[in-house]
């Protein structure tokens, strides 16, 4: 039987990524489209971004907050929905709190 793999972020810890995954998954759904996310979730979030590979890029100028938007035209078809980094200039980028759970050497 597998190991279970922890998820440990500055803001909480899961003992099992798939409780991650729910709870992440959770957070997007209660949301409507274009709404931007609390103070709360959104410091989840940045403690999510921190296991992003492309962190620096994604923060840009810096964040100055999230939002639940529709995915980009490059998104696999099935998704209808996904977390967008609001930058500090304005200007936004999406993330996939799927990718930033992914297995990382440090896991």
């Amino acid at each position: 039987m597998a190991k279970a793999r922890k998820i440990v972020l500055s803001t909480r810890t899961f003992d099992k990524a798939g409780d991650a995954t729910t709870f992440f998954k959770a957070m997007l759904n209660r949301y409507q489209i274009g709404e931007r996310v609390s103070q709360a979730d959104a410091a989840d979030l940045t403690a999510l971004l921190d296991r992003h590979d492309e962190r620096g890029e994604k923060v840009g100028s810096g964040i100055a907050g999230f939002e639940v938007n529709t995915p980009p035209d490059d998104a696999p078809p099935f998704s209808t929905r996904c977390f967008w980094v609001v930058r500090t200039d304005g200007s936004k980028v999406d993330i996939s709190y799927k990718h930033c759970l992914e297995k990382k050497p440090a896991d």
